[in-house]
């Protein structure tokens, strides 16, 4: 089970002037009963559709017999997709699989396939990636909700004839679409072309699809146990229920932010991973944060221009770049460390090799206590460090810690900030299931491509106005 440690974003926690002051807890747990009733009821209503992704045993049946199946027939997977239909499968690959996933041989993948995850239109990442996968080989995974998104389509447009070249008539049967069960070109494609599909359930938006099948069948052809990682998302979502906030995490987690934003102006948020394997995580969590709460208007229509600003660091790199930032900056930043306790395999520190002739040459005094010791023990250290150092610069830090890295408890971090992504959009009083910012940028880009009924964006000033 996934701990929250909060201590540290209280002034008694940091240098005493700095923070939310202790009586703020008090504060926050006694308006908290309105937020959870408006969750619930707009869970009710139909707006909250991710809280049911835990139970969608026809679903898993269905990836699984695709996985266990067709899917075996391939020994590279194609993930084409952007936002929400790519990063929470790179998140999960990163922390679920082995390190340098794609480069370990079949038996060090245990014969499960390569996957590559095409997020962008770069037409260098797309060349390279055709260049190097056999098409004979390789499932296409086509992700997008609505069918309709430009990049994603145009990726589908170059692969579907990379297909078609190296196979003909056949290439239909090296794609499977996951798009919304009733509309959209995608949709239309399948019905067509007698494509396999998987749904999007309606009520879940793309940032928050990687526990429905948007994640799920990559996860599942990768060997991901796709059950245990709903069974600890279910973990987080039997802790969203109770009514007392300081026992429900990550209606806490919503609370504290939202009162070091409104009260002290700490509108950015820097999650802060120390482990690689949580790498992708960071950059899932940057587009499930942004693209919810940052918002033009509120639920009345009144403009209030909020949001929280995320921000990705990874330790113990980060502390060589962006820490020095967070400890002398300003005082805008909220610090969210994820440990892991249990990273499942250690490497121990060695003394100084034998130099020539068989003198053996002295560590400095200062790093003489490196050897015995292990690399995790020195993450750990690092982030102890870090976070002590930061309360002792009066700057709000609080720890998600990990028990392990397994399925469920990354199921149960995923869902723990879906979860406080939607308590913070209660307590700011805006809707954190639309986008409409985005939406805007998709027609701009419908028109300066030349789609039919989209009127072309502002010409851009010359260069020789405001260009050096």
């Amino acid at each position: 089970m996934i701990k929250l440690g909060y201590a540290r974003m209280l002034q008694d926690g940091l240098d005493g002037g700095h923070g939310l002051p202790r009586t703020r807890l008090a504060e926050l747990a006694g308006r908290f009963g309105a937020v959870q009733d408006e969750v619930r009821r707009r869970r009710s209503a139909g707006e909250y559709g991710f809280y049911d992704l835990v139970r969608q045993a026809e679903a898993v049946g269905e990836i699984k017999r695709f996985a266990e199946g067709l899917g075996q027939a391939h020994d590279h997977v194609l993930v084409l997709g952007i936002g929400g239909s790519a990063l929470g499968t790179k998140a999960l690959l990163n922390a679920l699989r082995r390190p340098a996933w794609n480069e370990w041989d079949d038996e060090g993948r245990e014969f499960f396939p390569r996957v590559t995850v095409l997020d962008n239109v770069d037409p260098t990442t797309v060349a390279a990636a055709l260049g190097r996968i056999d098409p004979r080989r390789v499932l296409v995974n086509v992700i997008s909700k609505s069918g309709g998104t430009a990049e994603t389509m145009a990726q589908y447009l170059v692969v579907r004839a990379w297909l078609e070249e190296a196979l003909g008539p056949a290439a239909y049967r090296h794609l499977v679409f996951t798009t919304d069960p009733e509309r959209g070109a995608l949709r239309e494609i399948a019905r067509t072309d007698g494509i396999a599909t998987l749904s999007v359930p309606p009520a879940v938006g793309g940032r928050f699809s990687v526990l429905s099948p948007v994640g799920l069948l990559p996860a599942a052809l990768a060997g991901i146990d796709i059950e245990a990682l709903l069974a600890g998302a279910d973990r987080a979502l039997a802790r969203a229920d109770a009514d007392d906030l300081l026992r429900n995490p990550p209606a806490l987690y919503a609370a504290l932010h939202w009162a070091a934003d409104t009260a002290i102006g700490a509108r950015i948020n820097v999650l802060m991973p120390y482990t690689d394997r949580l790498r992708e995580f960071a950059e899932w969590y940057r587009q499930l944060w942004a693209e919810s709460l940052g918002k033009r208007v509120d639920r009345e229509g009144r403009t209030v221009h909020t949001g929280l600003t995320p921000v990705a660091a990874v330790g113990a790199t980060d502390q060589h770049s962006q820490v020095q930032l967070f400890m002398e900056g300003p005082f805008d930043k909220v610090i969210t460390f994820m440990t892991v306790e249990d990273l499942g395999e250690d490497v121990r520190i060695p003394g100084p090799p034998a130099a020539a002739f068989g003198v053996m040459p002295a560590l400095p005094p200062d790093l003489a206590y490196l050897p015995g010791h292990t690399l995790g023990e020195l993450l750990r250290a690092e982030y102890e460090a870090t976070a002590a150092a930061l309360a002792q610069m009066g700057r709000m830090s609080c720890t998600l810690r990990l028990p392990d890295l397994g399925a469920a408890t990354v199921g149960e971090a995923i869902m723990f900030f879906q979860l406080a992504v939607g308590y913070a959009g209660a307590w700011y009083g805006i809707d954190p299931f639309d986008q409409p910012g985005v939406e805007l940028g998709k027609r701009l880009t419908y028109a300066a491509m030349g789609r039919p009924g989209h009127q072309a964006p502002p010409s851009p000033v010359p260069a020789t106005a405001d260009e050096t």
